[in-house]
């Protein structure tokens, strides 16, 4: 199964040349690095990315992270992945961008099927 992170350019970058993170300022505040299902992935861009823009769209195979993952209730009472660990590069199945269109982000098309 793949669960999902939204980076910004930036952190997306500094993943990419240091090749682990402890995520954006709001999962160092918490502790972990937050994730969102492919079902909860518009949602959390919504909530937290309201129309941002030079955004990526991470994808992790959750059989790389071990016991490290953790699934916790959170918004509306859903259990979200949140992992206590750095997130690796090495741990990224892919990544792309995730485009803003008329004010929504635009996730690629059959990310709910891709994910199991």
């Amino acid at each position: 199964m793949l669960i999902y992170k939204i980076l910004r350019g930036p952190e997306w970058a500094a993943l990419r040349k240091d090749g682990e993170t402890d995520g954006a300022p709001i999962d160092l505040a918490d502790g972990y690095v937050h994730f969102s299902t492919a079902t909860q992935a518009a949602e959390t861009a919504a909530k937290h990315f309201g129309g941002a823009d030079d955004l990526m769209l991470v994808a992790v195979d959750i059989d790389r992270l071990g016991e490290a993952l953790k699934w916790e209730v959170s918004r509306g009472g859903a259990e979200f992945p949140h992992l206590y660990a750095k997130l690796k590069l090495d741990d990224v199945a892919w990544a792309q961008p995730l485009p803003v269109q008329d004010g929504v982000h635009q996730f690629p098309p059959g990310l709910e099927e891709a994910s199991t």
